[in-house]
């Protein structure tokens, strides 16, 4: 089965609909699927809901479907940076679900091993935990997290074969492998995809069992708070 395309919008085609949940690879301004962000930007899908680490800022990552409104709830840890963001969450034109950072990358994780909740002490006592199942372990309380089954996952990588196993550089890896893994379909965009059989079984990263479509492109490479030294 060919996995790649060649646009992003190609790789997207057939796959989008209104109302879908997407799980989104990227950490601030990191390892953002840039180029699947503005297929989907493109291709106008509204209603959105999305669960990801934070949402870009006003002009990059997410941001930009926020600011055409096609986002309707965020699933997130974070939510600085992102002046439009705020504005929608405290004018409520935006539904929030805050998550514990690790217990959203667990989120996300234990539903692609097929894994519908677990229980963690994370958030026991606080907003968090309301609403939710309470159980004691050992004399401690623990409170119960569901899986995230996204109806698709787009993600960032750095190279990729042709059968979509995946290679991350660094801390661009970041939320990218929990993320693809929930995806009932998974869209990769890359840097560079290198020939069958050319990365070493060891330094795969993410298997290709997870991928389903694949597109290769240019990417910009921003930083997110830049600091200088007076001279």
């Amino acid at each position: 089965m060919n996995k790649v395309y060649g646009s992003a919008a190609e790789a997207l085609d057939g796959v989008l609909q209104d109302g879908m949940l997407i799980a989104a690879g990227g950490f601030g301004l990191c390892g953002i699927p840039e180029l699947l962000l503005g297929a989907i930007k493109d291709a106008g899908t509204k209603d959105l809901t999305f669960a990801s680490n934070n949402a870009g800022v006003d002009d990059f990552g997410i941001g930009i479907l926020l600011q055409t409104k096609q986002v309707k709830k965020m699933i997130s840890s974070y939510v600085g940076e992102n002046a439009e963001f705020m504005r929608q969450y405290l004018s409520g034109e935006l539904e929030l679900e805050f998550n514990p950072q690790g217990t959203l990358a667990e989120r996300m994780r234990s539903a692609g091993c097929g894994i519908p909740g677990f229980y963690t002490k994370t958030g026991v006592g606080t907003v968090i935990a309301e609403g939710k199942e309470h159980k004691d372990f050992n004399g401690e309380t623990y409170i119960l997290e569901e899986g995230i089954f996204a109806d698709l996952a787009i993600v960032k990588a750095w190279k990729a074969d042709a059968t979509g196993n995946l290679v991350f550089r660094k801390t661009a890896r970041n939320f990218n492998p929990p993320a693809a893994m929930c995806g009932k379909i998974c869209v990769v965009e890359v840097e560079e995809i290198v020939p069958t059989g050319s990365l070493d079984p060891d330094s795969i990263h993410l298997p290709g069992i997870y991928v389903h479509r694949i597109v290769q492109g240019e990417h910009e490479k921003r930083i997110e708070q830049r600091t200088v030294r007076t001279a």
